[in-house]
């Protein structure tokens, strides 16, 4: 099938073993009651085979809905996925899962979600620091905070568990061009989605992240002074500003540089996009 038959929200591409492995957030089921994730298998970033269901809940899993945001990471020989998910009785958070392959089945890995029960979150993403520590950086939900979070937890080394306490890193109304949103429940805010962290050729951390600006769904990036996440995090120029977001960067089997985002960002029409950048030593560019 071809990309722009895929309807997904939040991509995530994994490169391995010669070919990629596209996940995201089911179109269809998104704003409600879920059980799975799926994954597309290609080898040129044109035609896909899939959807090829990576994670099923046969009635034994903690949650119903809102299954979102699948990120797969390959962490000492195995294959984890961090993905967000939610019940009517259990704050939404970023729980972890685990395969010995790319295309699962994925189990559940922890014990329900890693970020802080009391909190609603979303988002998780892993970061692994020059030390070789993990962590996961995740959004502490603006419905909740106000002003959305972009927050820092570490994690034990098999990723089973927080090691730690949540960290801030930056607020969404840092970035000056953000745009206050109204949510059903009454609360005004700004939106942090999607961390996802990239380092350039001369070692500075990016944070690339999505909130809402006056041209609607934007892909945001944040920049570290340290090259680590202890550091402090300024707001550089967006990557796309379109009406597309939540995205993130791999290098293709050919060497170059792709941004994917979901866009447009309306319900049943979102696709994974693929934008070619490159590395400007310390920054992101489109080409």
């Amino acid at each position: 099938m071809k990309r722009t038959e895929i309807n997904i929200r939040d991509p995530f591409v994994l490169v391995h073993g010669g070919k990629y492995y596209l996940y995201g957030t089911r179109g269809e089921t998104c704003w409600g009651p879920a059980d799975g994730f799926d994954v597309y298998v290609s080898e040129d970033l044109e035609e896909w085979t899939g959807p090829h269901e990576c994670f099923h809940n046969d009635g034994s899993f903690w949650a119903d809905r809102n299954y979102w945001a699948p990120e797969v990471h390959e962490w000492q020989g195995a294959f984890y996925m961090f993905a967000s998910f939610k019940h009517p009785d259990v704050h939404r958070g970023t729980a972890i899962l685990r395969a010995e392959s790319p295309v699962g089945p994925f189990v559940p890995h922890s014990d329900g979600c890693v970020t802080p029960a009391h909190w609603e979150c979303l988002d998780g993403t892993l970061y692994v620091s020059p030390e070789g520590k993990p962590y996961m950086v995740f959004c502490h939900e603006w419905v909740q905070a106000g002003d959305g979070e972009v927050c820092a937890l570490p994690l034990t080394d098999d990723l089973r568990a927080a090691a730690g306490e949540a960290r801030l890193l930056f607020h969404a109304s840092d970035a000056p061009w953000c745009k206050v949103m109204h949510h059903s429940s009454g609360v005004d805010g700004c939106v942090t989605d999607g961390p996802f962290f990239w380092r350039t050729s001369d070692g500075t951390l990016l944070c690339l992240w999505a909130s809402f600006s006056e041209g609607g769904y934007t892909e945001a990036v944040a920049v570290s002074d340290n090259g680590d996440i202890t550091g402090h995090f300024t707001q550089a120029e967006p990557l796309f500003a379109d009406d597309g977001g939540h995205g993130m960067v791999f290098r293709a089997l050919d060497g170059q540089l792709y941004m994917t985002l979901h866009s447009p960002n309306q319900h049943l029409q979102e696709r994974p996009c693929f934008h070619k950048i490159k590395d400007a030593g310390s920054r992101l560019v489109r080409e």
